[in-house]
């Protein structure tokens, strides 16, 4: 058992997402320290992937690295909205097996049987394919209420990459491009027994996360539990039990400034956030824009071993400018944190290729 200040456990969550000031140099194993990184489109200043993989790597990182890896070495691998190192990808396809989970789900694929096989068929015949280019042969429709209803293609593509069927292997633009499984991972891939991928899964995650509980609320995209990985750890000031990654607690700290991604793991559990850096934060860009407290695409400022503000930003690649509205102090900033903050700021515009435009 491991009593830590909040200062320690800080310090322990932010070498595990390597934001101290010991940069990683290689995106490859960067990505297999995070586990993953996060795909979304919303790109205000660059999509949440690139920023995550800039503010490790620094400005020596180009968005065509990604692709290169994703594409031509396949060293990385998108799968379920993230990108995964491909080295671990048979730990996300143990389950394969008894996909999906809920009968209503598996009486639809049931139904859409011969639609199934028709995909595959086509993959084996004239793949690599984006979804545009599959017809949709279903018997019985996809039931949404939501944005996937009747999006029959999508969805049995979907299905079947979670049963290890089919992958992704590229994208034309935003579509992603599709291929048979067998076709698009190694021959030499292990997937591991369930249990054994649920342990692994876990203490890969806590080691990325430094410091987490062992239960912890359901979070979009990816859990932030660890169950019984690491060892327990109690957190001054901060009630319950966390857990701890042993290989971590002996390193020393050296802190540095960093812009990230609203998604970023360091913060996007906000419980975690609050308890740990004594953070409030939100991504606001579902919200109207009267009712935004710091931007559409604010973000998050690490100091050292602090979260100290929100950066709200605009990149205007036609005006070849980065818009700064605002960096909101959570508290007054002092001449070395405003350098330090300012240097990032020039930083990200230099890595966009834009100038920085203040407003006012």
């Amino acid at each position: 058992m491991h009593q830590l200040t909040k200062i320690q456990a800080r310090r322990i969550a932010i070498r595990a997402q390597l934001l101290d000031s010991v940069r990683p140099t290689d995106l490859v194993p960067m990505v297999e320290r995070l586990t993953f990184l996060q795909i979304d489109p919303t790109a205000a200043i660059a999509p949440s992937a690139d920023l995550v993989a800039w503010s490790r790597l620094g400005s020596s990182y180009r968005p065509a690295h990604l692709t290169e890896a994703l594409e031509q070495d396949r060293t990385l691998v998108e799968f379920n909205a993230l990108v995964r190192p491909m080295s671990e990808i048979g730990l996300y396809l143990a389950d394969a097996p008894d996909w999906p989970p809920y009968a209503k789900h598996r009486a639809w694929l049931h139904d859409n049987d011969s639609f199934r096989q028709d995909i595959l068929n086509l993959l084996a015949d004239s793949g690599p394919l984006t979804s545009r280019e599959i017809p949709d042969t279903s018997v019985a429709p996809w039931p949404s209420t939501g944005w996937t209803n009747s999006r029959n293609v999508t969805q049995m593509l979907e299905f079947l990459m979670m049963r290890a069927e089919v992958a992704i292997v590229g994208r034309r633009g935003r579509e992603r491009i599709w291929d048979l499984a067998d076709r698009a991972y190694p021959s030499t891939i292990e997937i591991p027994p369930i249990e054994e991928a649920i342990r692994l899964k876990n203490e890969r995650r806590l080691a990325s996360l430094g410091i987490a509980r062992s239960k912890a609320r359901a979070m979009p995209v990816e859990p932030i539990h660890v169950a019984e990985a690491g060892e327990l750890a109690f957190v001054e000031g901060v009630k319950g039990e966390w857990r701890v990654d042993p290989t971590i607690l002996s390193e020393n700290f050296e802190g540095r400034t960093a812009l990230l991604s609203p998604f970023d793991r360091l913060i996007h559990d906000r419980t975690r956030a609050r308890e740990l850096f004594d953070f409030e934060f939100g991504i606001e860009m579902y919200k109207p824009a009267a009712k935004r407290r710091w931007g559409y695409f604010a973000l998050p400022i690490l100091h050292h071993d602090q979260m100290v503000g929100k950066l709200d930003a605009t990149a205007d690649h036609q005006a070849g400018v980065l818009k700064i509205a605002a960096v909101h102090q959570d508290q007054p900033f002092s001449g070395p944190v405003t350098t330090a903050v300012d240097h990032e700021i020039a930083e990200l515009a230099g890595w966009l290729g834009l100038d920085v435009a203040r407003d006012g």
